[in-house]
């Protein structure tokens, strides 16, 4: 019960943070995630809500990655494994602890991205850029940067991503 209440207090303070975060223009700032051992920045103004990871429906004749749609708050989205979407899940991760991402309102789509880990807030203070390694991407996929405790970061574009048509066709 009290990881429950850990859980909550987490989330609450990161949705504070997310607010604050969204309404200062000082610098680029980026909600940090992690999926399958890889570490992403989510733009703040692209990402929406956080949600606790909640089973979702499945819909049939869909792609492995589309986990089925949830009821979010009292909306349905189409629940999208990233790790498995990008190709790297290795070993099946504890679902019961990952969490949802939402895409923000602005994008016009209904869909949240499940993620293994929520691992904070990051500004562009705390990274340093890394020299991009010359492998074609797709347009999703942003600037590679280091933390303070060399960690490596990859930027995803959620707006590119929301557009893009691998990510919107998910008949399997």
């Amino acid at each position: 019960m009290a990881n429950k209440e850990a859980l909550r207090e987490l989330q609450s303070r990161l949705a504070e943070r997310l607010k604050a975060a969204q309404s200062q223009e000082r610098g680029r700032s980026w909600l940090a995630v992690e999926c399958a051992g890889h570490g992403f920045l989510f733009p703040l103004q692209e990402a929406g809500e956080i949600f606790p990871f909640a089973p979702a429906v499945p819909v049939p004749y869909t792609s492995r990655w589309f986990l089925g749609v949830a009821n979010l708050r009292g909306k349905l989205h189409g629940v999208v494994d990233l790790a498995g979407f990008l190709g790297i899940r290795g070993n099946e991760a504890a679902r019961d602890q990952s969490w949802f991402v939402a895409f923000n309102n602005d994008l016009n789509i209904n869909s949240a991205l499940m993620v293994d880990r929520l691992s904070g807030l990051r500004s562009l203070e705390q990274l340093k850029r890394e020299a991009d390694d010359g492998q074609a991407k797709p347009a999703f996929v942003g600037a590679p940067y280091r933390d303070e405790n060399n960690r490596l970061w990859r930027e995803l574009n959620l707006a590119a991503l929301a557009s893009e048509s691998a990510f919107l066709r998910i008949a399997g």
